[in-house]
Order: structure tokens, then sequence, then C-alpha cells
């Protein structure tokens, strides 16, 4: 796959796919995928505690020189790589299922958040 070219869902679980078959073996079971997932999370939740929360950087962190930018979407390539490798090992189809999530929600919140007073200005 080129890098900069235009990808679905399902061409990004394909991708994981062939990769995991040529390059990974197997994949690894789906409880380590899940503790896997949580590190990943974890990486990138200290990302942004540090770029945007109160927290500050330790000096040993590399990734203090630029505050974080190379490294935050690294890191959330890498929550969407597991999550993919997930999906791809349960059977599940995640444009199928993105596209039921954002019909649930307009259909549950159509109006929820924009009569939420604590959203507006």
């Amino acid at each position: 796959m080129k890098e900069n070219q235009n990808i679905t869902i399902k061409e990004a679980q394909l991708a994981i796919d062939q990769w995991i078959k040529k390059y990974g073996v197997r994949y690894f079971s789906e409880l380590s995928n899940m503790a896997c997932l949580t590190e990943e999370i974890g990486e990138l939740a200290r990302i942004i505690a540090r770029r945007y929360g109160d927290q500050s950087w330790k000096p040993s962190d590399p990734r203090a020189t630029d505050n974080g930018r190379q490294a935050l979407g690294e890191e959330m390539a890498d929550v969407l790589w597991v999550l993919l490798c997930l999906a791809n090992q349960t059977g599940v189809d995640l444009t199928d299922e993105l596209h039921r999530s954002i019909e649930k929600k307009t259909h549950r919140d159509a109006l929820r958040h924009i009569e939420n007073p604590k959203l507006k200005a």
C-alpha cells in the first residue's frame, strides 16, 4: 500500500489481514490483542495528557522535543491497527458497524446535543 493513499475501512481490514499472513505468522489471541489495544490506548492517553492536559513532559521522554506531535498520529495508528486485528479475528465488518453506529446515534441523539445548554457557546 502506498503512503498517502486513501483507504477505506474494508481495505484497511484486508491490508492488515494480508500483512499478518505475510509477516506476522498469525494473529495474537483475542485476549492478547485486547491487552495490546489497552496498552496502545494508554500510550495515546499519555501523549494527549501531556500535550493538551495539565501534565508536563518528563525530560527523559524523547517525545517532549516536538510536544508529541509526531507520536500522536503514530499512537492513533497503533490503536487502529490493533482494533482492525480484533475486528478481523472476530469476524466484525467495521464498515457495516460504523454505518449502524452513525444511524443509531443520529436517531437517538438527533436533538440531545443541540439542546444541551452545556454545549452552547
